[in-house]
């Protein structure tokens, strides 16, 4: 069944009833340009009663892709739906219609490149859930399991030296860790704090809303692994961290506390103190993308670090 709610937006529902008692964990998708055909069947294998699943696309403007996914919905083993935009509007606009559209008490937030750590991902969700009633908890993501290809090598360095995280290490300063890739929410904390769509483009705004949400409730780490499937490649990667800068300074403007406990200011405001930064741009950049291969890794982390800071050192000055 298909109908419009917005002249920009079309809903598409599978046929599965929402149970009587109602529904504990609803599990959002945005994706812009991604399939995520594999999810939709790995959640579906792991349902069980009390689960919702809702994507938005948002923009991707892909019929092809868009009646693809609507025979995956229609197969899928719990109540599913798709939520259709015409246009790109931001991750954050993404999320908070998102929210709107979920009708669980818990809402699960992943990406759409993204696959379940265990075979007891859902489960141990909904266990974390009977037991504690968190309010934001965030299960932690591995990009091991990604492409071995050469070209994402830097992405996966990345990621393994920042992110890929135990939640002993993540629970020292909770906010910093959080990020919409595998985080549960509470709805009345959602109620309270929605991602704020000044933040466009990429990078920030999941960790300027956990600053806003540790303020008033409490975030918890737990191992509990999705997989991230979609790296990215050099030349992307360090185009996203240019191109976040704008939005890493608003995150500081509106956090000055938290922002000072990380690394990345730290290696911004040391990077506005080096005469000529600007014009090693291109070394840095060449060492990052390293076309020659050439280059330890370590070297090449280090350059996309140092690159990046420079940008946000000139929002910062």
């Amino acid at each position: 069944m298909s109908h419009a709610v917005e002249s920009t937006i079309e809903v598409f529902n599978n046929a599965d009833p929402i149970p009587d008692s109602g529904l504990i964990m609803s599990i959002l998708v945005p994706f812009y340009h991604d399939d995520p055909a594999q999810l939709i069947a790995a959640i579906s294998a792991q349902a069980c009663d009390g689960i919702e699943l809702i994507l938005y696309d948002d923009g991707t403007q892909s019929g092809q892709l868009h009646d693809q996914l609507r025979q995956v919905i229609v197969a899928a083993n719990l109540p599913a739906q798709i939520l259709t935009c015409t246009n790109n509007h931001g991750r954050s606009n993404a999320r908070n219609r998102l929210i709107q559209a979920a009708r669980g008490q818990y809402l699960l937030f992943l990406d759409a490149d993204m696959l379940p750590g265990t075979e007891q991902f859902l489960s141990t969700w909904m266990a974390e859930i009977a037991a504690n009633q968190p309010a934001v908890v965030f299960g932690g993501f591995s990009v091991l399991e990604a492409s071995g290809d050469r070209a994402y090598d830097l992405h996966r360095a990345l990621s393994v030296s920042s992110d890929c995280l135990d939640a002993e290490q993540r629970n020292k300063i909770p906010a910093k860790h959080v990020c919409t890739s595998n985080l549960l929410v509470r709805r009345d904390v959602l109620e309270v704090c929605t991602f704020d769509t000044e933040f466009v483009g990429w990078g920030w705004e999941d960790v300027e809303w956990a600053a806003r949400v540790a303020e008033q409730f409490t975030i918890t780490h737990i191992d509990n692994s999705a997989i991230h499937l979609g790296l990215e490649n050099a030349e992307t990667l360090i185009n996203r961290f240019r191109d976040s800068a704008e939005n890493y300074a608003i995150f500081v403007a509106r956090h000055p506390v938290l922002a000072q406990q990380l690394p990345s200011y730290r290696t911004a405001k040391l990077a506005g103190k080096i005469p000529g930064l600007k014009l090693l741009r291109p070394v840095l950049r060449s060492l990052a993308l390293d076309p020659w291969q050439v280059f330890p890794m370590k070297l090449r982390v280090l350059a996309l670090k140092l690159w990046r800071a420079g940008w946000y050192a000139e929002k910062l000055a």
